[in-house]
């Protein structure tokens, strides 16, 4: 009776290898090239006249009332 033989694997051929890509940013880039939707345009305006004029909360009076309400959600 032969002993039986164990199987090898190819050890390059299960490699996987990540392709590599780089994502930079160009000197030439900035935020203002992208075009904004103009609905995001109008809301984004809305906020910042709203905020000039003082309306709104702060954000520690945002979280003040979102852990009053959500009391069981840790790391709030």
């Amino acid at each position: 009776m032969e002993a039986p033989k164990k199987q090898t694997t190819d050890k390059l051929h299960d490699r996987v290898e990540e392709p590599v890509t780089a994502f930079e940013k160009s000197a030439a880039y900035s935020s203002e090239e992208e075009e904004m939707h103009p609905v995001l345009v109008q809301l984004l305006e809305k906020a910042l006249k709203e905020s000039e004029l003082g309306l709104g909360i702060s954000h520690e009076e945002m979280m003040k009332k979102v852990k009053a309400k959500y009391p069981f959600i840790n790391g709030i």
